[in-house]
């Protein structure tokens, strides 16, 4: 039943109960007033016998005066009756005429019989109603009230009959008529009002309506809706108003949307982190770069028995330090794990925070700002960077700067004592001396090596490294190589060989030398882990690298071998996967596998190892035969 909620509904109904009131009221009236109407009609028929007395009376004394009758007739019809009169011998002296009236004419024996008039012509008074039908413009069925008394003569004989009847049509009709006034006006008071209801509805509720429907268009983002004015009164100024209203809003949501689209912007071209937090901890908003690290960080299984994912630094303001603190998650929302500790800080203690946390194989650097509405804390907004390359580039540093000090404080101090010891004539023969002088040499042989292939590899890694390229004879190198260490593999009891296909090994574009110093390296580090009576061998053949023919060169020895530990780390600057052997004058500079790989990687190729620990070391080169 909508429309008894709506507006013209209530109005409608309104409008029906006060007219139907005032109908009620007029009803009552009207019924009050039929009452004493018909009350009256009670006395009709002893109105008409009376008349019908005294017009009997005078009928005696104009018995055969047709102007008596004429008149009296007219008299009569002004109550809608009329007399005749009848002789005992059944014929009719008066018979009224129907011009100008609306009475239908009637004879005696229309209303009585013969037998009643007898009576009355016998003294006998006679009234009754008869239902009669008549013709012209009388409607058929009408009820009469007929009265009939003697007549008498001026001697007091009765010589006929004086007959008055009068129509009851009169009384029916104004009951009929009051019945129908009564229906005619509740029907159209009922019209009336339902029409003032539509026309209200036109005036007044569809304006009504069409403001809401604006509001529902911009209640889904339809921000321009506006609603036409009709009229000037209290709705047309309520339609300007929210024209007006619309328009400031629509310039407000329009500067939000450009304040939001310009920060959305300056997050997105931001290379940092940004991860919005509510007071519960859930994730509201973050750049593209936040959301990768959700998402990244969300898929990692934080076990409580793993220290490495249980434990991060949080700042201890107490110690002006760094301390450890284990942790677990205990929101069901999506925060990152790693940030509950510091968001739960921030938002406790209300103050910024910074940290940097040890992700699985990375490093970020943190900052937390808590976030107010009304001087409470409603979130915190976090920036992330990944710190990952410079922790790494800061620690090459420093260990470079230890390892290059390392490196050349055993040569320095021996140059430094050896030199005294000449200086202050220590040697007393001149084996002696010459011995002192040999160590001089070999170390200040060292120390040069150390500088070279520091420079080497800060040119390689800086991408100044001069190639000249040409076409190699691959497996003339690798005879040349064999034939350059064959003296020393005698010398050390150490079987050397090399296996070389019979169709020549030609490298279309590379820088011999280079390829030169990688194979020498990757030797004397063979020869470096190898004891007496072992192998080592050299092997190239042809390949295939990345779908172009190539030549895969390996160098296997059977030495001691590299930790499974230390193998993803011996291409970097300085790595020794033989930690506690002395650095005499065979000893490496822990540079060269770092300068193979930066020589192999300039040519576009690939160097890999296999190893393990008492089972020997190999290392694979595959080198494309056309630098692209």
């Amino acid at each position: 039943m909508f429309i008894f909620r709506s507006v013209v509904g209530k109005l409608w109904l309104t409008i029906i109960g006060l007219v139907g009131v005032v109908l009620l009221i007029l009803g009552l009236f009207l019924v009050n007033y039929m009452e004493n109407y018909f009350a009256q009609a009670n006395d009709q028929t002893k109105n008409m016998k009376n008349m019908a007395v005294k017009f009997s009376e005078e009928a005696s004394h104009h018995m055969y005066d047709e102007q008596f009758y004429q008149l009296s007739n007219e008299l009569l019809s002004f109550q809608d009756a009329k007399m005749l009169v009848i002789s005992t011998d059944m014929k009719e002296i008066v018979i009224p005429s129907t011009q100008g009236s609306e009475l239908a004419s009637f004879h005696a024996t229309d209303f009585f019989t013969e037998a009643e008039l007898r009576q009355v012509f016998a003294g006998q008074t006679k009234d009754k109603q008869v239902n009669k039908s008549a013709t012209g413009r009388i409607k058929t069925g009408a009820e009469y009230l007929v009265v009939a008394v003697p007549l008498r003569n001026l001697q007091g004989t009765i010589v006929g009959a004086t007959l008055l009847y009068q129509s009851l049509q009169s009384l029916e009709a104004t009951q009929s008529y009051m019945l129908r006034l009564f229906i005619y006006v509740s029907i159209v008071g009922f019209l009336m009002t339902t029409f003032f209801a539509f026309f209200l509805f036109s005036r007044i509720t569809r304006p009504l309506q069409q403001l809401k429907k604006a509001a529902d268009f911009i209640t889904m983002g339809e921000y321009g809706t506006r609603v036409p004015i009709q009229s000037k009164d209290e709705i047309g100024e309520l339609a300007k108003t929210f024209n007006h209203m619309g328009e400031k809003m629509q310039e407000s949501i329009r500067a939000l949307s450009q304040e939001k689209e310009h920060l959305s912007s300056i997050l997105r071209s931001m290379t940092d982190a940004v991860i919005t937090l509510d007071v519960n901890g859930s994730v509201m908003l973050t750049n593209p770069q936040g959301e990768k690290i959700v998402q990244e960080w969300s898929t990692i299984e934080w076990s409580e028995d793993d220290e490495e994912t249980r434990r991060f630094r949080k700042p201890d303001t107490a110690l002006g330090d760094w301390g450890l603190m284990s942790y677990s998650n205990p929101y069901s929302s999506p925060i990152p794990v790693p940030l509950i500790p510091l968001f739960e800080a921030v938002v406790d203690e209300s103050s910024e925070a910074a940290t940097k946390l040890h992700v699985q194989n990375g490093v970020w650097s943190v900052a937390m700002t808590p976030l107010y509405t009304s001087d409470q804390v409603r979130g915190a907004v976090a920036v992330l960077r990944d710190v990952t390359e410079e922790e790494r580039l800061d620690k090459l540093r420093k260990d470079f700067v230890a390892n290059v000090s390392h490196e050349l404080r055993t040569p320095i101090s021996m140059l430094q004592g050896y030199s005294e010891a000449l200086l202050d004539d220590i040697p007393s023969t001149p084996e002696e001396r010459l011995e002192l002088v040999q160590v001089i040499h070999d170390e200040s042989l060292r120390m040069g090596r150390l500088v070279r292939d520091l420079l080497d590899l800060a040119r390689m890694e800086a991408g100044h490294l001069e190639l000249i390229f040409g076409e190699v004879e691959f497996d003339s190198l690798v005879r040349r190589m064999h034939r350059k260490f064959a003296v020393m593999a005698k010398e050390r009891g150490i079987t050397l060989t090399a296996a070389l296909p019979e169709e020549p090994l030609i490298l279309g574009r590379g820088d011999e030398d280079r390829l030169e110093q990688v194979l020498t390296n990757l030797l004397d580090n063979a020869f470096r882990h190898t004891a007496s009576g072992a192998r080592i061998a050299i092997k190239a053949e042809t390949a295939v690298y990345k779908d172009q023919p190539a030549i895969r060169i390996e160098v296997s020895d059977e030495g001691q071998g590299i930790p499974a530990d230390d193998l993803p780390f011996i291409f970097e600057r300085f790595y020794k996967a033989d930690k506690a052997r002395t650095r005499g004058s065979s000893g490496g500079t822990g540079l060269g596998l770092a300068i193979v790989k930066n020589i192999v990687d300039a040519h576009h190729g690939s160097v890999t190892v296999q190893s393990a620990l008492g089972q020997g070391t190999t290392f694979t080169l595959l080198l494309p035969c056309e630098l692209k």
